[in-house]
């Protein structure tokens, strides 16, 4: 089971730092992400989207080729390129993988303008080597579905100091 994870930001930047940090650590298998998306509220209240993978374009990708490949079976391979690659972007356009589009954007409006929510959806992660990884990345927990005990935990490593955890070094004692 998956769980979901929502950090509202000040700009779309630092969303974007912080999804890039979570990649970081998915190469070093400490977390398994099914999804991150980042949502963005505009000036004029419209709400963008900037997901990981464009399905419109994968589908016309996809469906060009197979088209491609039946309409030269048939002796008309541009026809069949042409079709398939219109199909496809129009299944590619009605497919949603991961966190649904539309909760994405509803509750995005709810967001000052500018700001910039991540939408996380992480399927496994060592919890404890994550979070010392973002402490202190800042960020404001909007929604997520993990219990209380571990929601607190993350909103303590987001507001932390990086260095929060480790004592001051102190300094050697002279042995007299």
């Amino acid at each position: 089971m998956s769980d979901l994870v929502v950090i509202v930001y000040s700009t779309e930047t630092k969303a974007e730092e912080m999804r890039k940090k979570l990649f970081d650590l998915q190469k070093e298998y400490l977390i398994e992400l099914s999804d991150a998306a980042i949502a963005v509220k505009q000036d004029g209240g419209k709400v963008k989207l900037n997901q990981l993978m464009n399905t419109t374009a994968v589908g016309a990708i996809s469906g060009g080729f197979w088209g491609l490949l039946i309409g030269s079976l048939f002796l008309m391979p541009l026809l069949g390129a042409s079709l398939g690659a219109a199909s496809g972007a129009l299944g590619g356009a009605l497919t949603d993988f991961g966190i649904d589009d539309a909760f994405m954007k509803k509750l995005a409006t709810s967001l000052q303008p500018g700001n910039a929510a991540l939408f996380v959806l992480i399927h496994k992660m060592t919890g404890d080597k994550v979070l010392e990884a973002i402490k202190g990345t800042g960020g404001v927990v909007l929604k997520t579905s993990l219990d209380h005990t571990k929601e607190q935990a993350l909103r303590d490593a987001l507001a932390a100091s990086p260095g929060f955890g480790s004592p001051p070094p102190q300094p050697p004692t002279s042995q007299s």
